[in-house]
């Protein structure tokens, strides 16, 4: 039954999706607007997310405290980040312990940042914790910008604020790659709407060579790329060269392919670990419901923590993203709705599933859609109210190690 009604969902909102595309193609052309912007608007947004960003690392350091842990920022370590911080420190390893021969599963994008920014801090983890603050001040800020070409400032500030209050924040703070994986997406797409191609296919490269989802910004590039030949018909040159700088995206996957084949010698090997290590291949995204309900019926009365932490969690996202893009639908830009598309079926297909909110947070479309859905004050306060208090009750499982991932 799970498994029927997420694929009942998804396929509804595909077909409003791609109605909704072909009905609105080419959209209308649309124009960023600046003139009434404050003074130093964008700098107020970047402290803006720095705040955000040392909010969440002081909750977290609070709740600790609060249930009788240490506050020590070694905690930070507890989750992939483990794996990151050894990367950025010794590089991947083609002999040695299993256990970090594996580490080849984890895009280098994050990990050489990290590596680039220890050399002036001196430690891996603070290194990583500032990579990520900075990249997701700097990602509030692009995304302002992005989302500023469809829609009135006010409603733009609802979209991040839900954003900023999303179950599962804490990991844009965490030395993972989810910030700077959210900053290359939305530059991406913000320099591909501006008209500036090839910068725009660089940074989906580089959004493919920090996570693999990265390869999904194809779907809404040539989505763009079409808007942009048919609405402004550039010359027959321009439009080939537009068309050829999507290769670039997939390059940047290609150059970790190739990392894997100089460590390793298997430009794949990468495929090898998931397997054998972590039980990870790509399936269908309804039977990832089918065994999380499953696990989740299992777990109710004899394993409550993996339940409340780990498989409920994992559900009401899954669900919920589908529920939002299918009300939202119309409403949201169709590159960006059908990315959501490619996006879920990649990431929700994983055949061991354990970190659907992680993976949901940075796909903005989905905020773009709720912030759409809510545009009376009392839906906008239900919202805001319903996010912060899931927030702080999926924080509290992540502090208590409830196996969120």
């Amino acid at each position: 039954m799970a498994a029927l009604l997420s694929a009942g969902l998804f396929a509804a909102a595909a077909v409003r999706i791609i109605s909704h595309a072909i009905d609105t193609f080419p959209p209308e052309a649309t124009q960023e607007v600046e003139a009434d912007e404050p003074r130093c608007f964008m700098l107020r947004i970047f402290v803006f997310g720095l705040a955000v960003d040392l909010a969440w690392l002081v909750l977290v350091f609070l709740l600790r405290r609060l249930f009788g842990y240490s506050g020590s920022l070694e905690f930070w370590e507890c989750l992939d980040s483990g794996h990151y911080l050894d990367i950025a420190e010794d590089w991947y390893l083609s002999e040695g312990d299993w256990d970090r021969l594996v580490q080849l599963v984890f895009l280098p994008g994050f990990p050489l940042v990290v590596r680039l920014a220890a050399k002036i801090v001196g430690s891996a983890l603070y290194a990583g914790l500032i990579v990520s603050a900075l990249s997701f001040a700097a990602a509030l800020c692009v995304l302002y910008r992005l989302l500023s070409l469809d829609y009135p400032r006010a409603r733009v500030e609802k979209m991040l604020k839900y954003f900023c209050l999303a179950p599962g924040g804490f990991f844009f703070a965490a030395p993972m790659s989810e910030s700077l994986f959210l900053l290359l997406a939305a530059a991406c797409l913000y320099c591909a709407r501006r008209g500036r191609w090839l910068t725009g296919c660089l940074l989906g490269g580089a959004a493919a060579f920090t996570r693999s989802v990265g390869l999904t910004l194809l779907a809404p590039l040539l989505v763009e790329a079409l808007y942009s030949l048919v609405g402004a018909r550039p010359s027959p040159r321009k439009g080939v060269c537009r068309l050829a700088a999507l290769l670039l995206v997939p390059l940047g996957f290609a150059a970790y392919c190739l990392i894997n084949y100089q460590v390793s010698g298997n430009a794949f090997q990468f495929l090898i670990y998931q397997k054998q290590h972590w039980g990870q291949s790509l399936g269908w995204f309804f039977n990832t419901a089918a065994y999380q309900t499953q696990y989740a019926l299992s777990t109710f009365l004899s394993n409550p923590k993996n339940f409340w932490g780990l498989w409920l969690p994992n559900l009401v996202c899954s669900f919920a993203a589908l529920v939002v893009m299918l009300c939202a639908a119309r409403r949201v830009r169709g590159s960006y709705a059908l990315w959501f598309l490619g996006y879920y079926v990649i990431a929700i297909g994983a055949t061991w599933l354990l970190s659907a909110p992680r993976y949901l947070l940075v796909l903005f479309p989905l905020y773009i859609g709720l912030g759409e859905l809510t545009k009376s004050e009392k839906a906008d306060r239900a919202a805001t109210l319903a996010l912060a208090l899931l927030s702080l009750l999926y924080t509290c499982a992540f502090v208590l190690r409830w196996q969120v991932w």
